[in-house]
């Protein structure tokens, strides 16, 4: 049986105008028997970890206060939702999350001590409010709405805060439980991100899991799309803040995807959406607030186009620690030692580059960097400079194309340009330059790569 899963964001569900918003997109839809799945309103998730760390550090009147503040939110949404006579019986069981809430609040601060379990329990409440009140407005609007707890559905193993699914139990239960009220004419909602282990305990599965639950159910119930509606038109081809003339992909495939969002498009975090692509599932990108923009739909294989990039990414706040050691001259475990460190420090490597003597990396620029580089020089000379930026040209065409490195850095011979990388995936050209020329490097590319756009591909 055909169906689809529709996964809205937090900023979509935010409050009442913007659920009201889904549950029109979703009546539109309703002829291709959608599942919905829900992050939790906007900022909610934040506000619940901040108080279940308010709890741990024993500052349980912060902690409750914050979760009074919380229970009004989503009082007031509902009630505007769903007037007077449906909130009256939707209203206790929202008090009893909430009493819920409440009393693990206590508990934590009473024990004084927050471990990775409880910290999935606090935080999975976002969902599972936004899911019942989302399900409530949608039969408040005529449509046939069913709250599914997801963590009846979703089963993970017990890695706290960052669990991983176990796809066969999580399938079967798709069948089971989800399936039969699609059967029924019914639109199951469920929040994403939360699921439970075995044992019934909750656990998530890790920020962005919203995505990532919209996928495993994709999967799972073999839909005949994704998608994903946030609050931007899709995939553009560079930051629309940097280049106002920046232009919506119209299709791209999941390697390209998945660079762009490494290096700085928020849009979407690909890995999410594997479980989809692994079952060669299309994934949408849609706008909540533009629902009639067709979006970007990402597949296995996109076709290439004209152009050569097919997008511009940008990362900023990048730090470059340059590692000379002419005494390690080609020293066995050289590099590892290097990398170990930065592990030690937890500190992610986004672009390295080596000499002989010496190696260069990118890293986001924070707290840990100094200790970082105390460290290395254990083994060799050490510097380090901040306010530079990535930039990441992404096209799946580089491989065939040659002479593709000289037309961007002709474009460019003004510019002070370090580390340059052309990707060990073929599909990206990688270089650092000062942050403050961002805008005009970034303006400059698109004008050259961007002018003549291929329809087929771009809109």
């Amino acid at each position: 049986m055909p169906m689809i899963v529709m996964k809205f964001g937090g900023t979509s569900v935010e409050d009442a105008r913007a659920i009201e918003r889904v549950a029109a997109i979703v009546k539109d839809r309703l002829p291709q028997k959608p599942v919905v799945v829900v992050s939790a309103m906007a900022k909610v998730t934040d506000t619940l970890l901040t108080m279940a760390r308010a709890a741990g550090a024993g500052e349980r009147k912060t902690a409750l206060k914050l979760c009074r503040s919380l229970q009004e939110r989503h009082y007031n949404t509902a009630s505007e939702l769903l007037g007077t006579a449906l909130f009256t019986d939707f209203h206790a069981e929202l008090g009893a999350d909430f009493e819920g809430l409440d009393e693990l609040l206590r508990g934590i601060s009473a024990v004084g001590e927050l471990t990775p379990r409880t910290t999935d329990h606090v935080a999975a409440f976002g969902e599972m409010l936004s899911s019942k009140i989302v399900a409530a407005a949608f039969s408040a609007h005529g449509l046939n709405g069913v709250h599914v707890d997801a963590r009846e559905v979703l089963v993970t193993d017990s890695s706290y805060m960052e669990a991983a699914p176990q796809y066969e139990e999580t399938n079967e239960r798709l069948q089971t439980r989800v399936k039969p009220l699609l059967d029924a004419g019914q639109v199951p909602v469920m929040g994403g991100f939360i699921g439970s282990n075995r044992a019934g305990i909750t656990t998530t599965i890790g920020r962005g899991g919203s995505d990532f639950s919209a996928a495993i159910v994709g999967a799972g119930l073999g839909a005949e799309r994704i998608e994903i509606w946030t609050d931007v038109d899709g995939i553009l081809t560079t930051d629309p803040r940097i280049c106002p003339d920046a232009r919506r992909i119209k299709v791209i495939s999941f390697d390209e995807a998945a660079e762009l969002a490494y290096f700085g498009a928020k849009v979407l975090h690909p890995a999410t959406v594997l479980p989809a692509i692994q079952k060669n599932i299309p994934v949408y990108v849609l706008n909540s607030r533009n629902p009639s923009c067709e979006g970007t739909k990402i597949i296995t294989r996109a076709p290439q186009g004209k152009n050569i990039f097919k997008a511009i990414a940008v990362k900023k706040r990048i730090t470059i620690v340059d590692v000379a050691a002419p005494r390690m001259l080609l020293a066995h475990g050289f590099l590892r030692a290097i990398f170990e460190a930065f592990d030690r420090h937890k500190v992610a490597v986004d672009v390295v580059s080596t000499s002989e003597v010496s190696v260069s990396l990118t890293v986001d620029s924070n707290q840990a960097i100094p200790a970082l580089a105390a460290d290395l020089a254990k083994l060799a000379d050490v510097k380090y400079e901040g306010r530079k930026a990535i930039v990441c040209l992404v096209g799946e065409s580089l491989r065939d194309k040659p002479g593709v490195a000289a037309l961007v850095f002709g474009e460019l011979a003004d510019k002070k340009i370090r580390m340059i990388s052309q990707g060990a995936s073929e599909i990206n050209l990688t270089f650092v330059i000062e942050e403050d020329e961002v805008p005009e490097v970034i303006q400059r590319l698109h004008r050259t790569f961007f002018a003549d756009l291929d329809p087929e591909v771009y809109a």
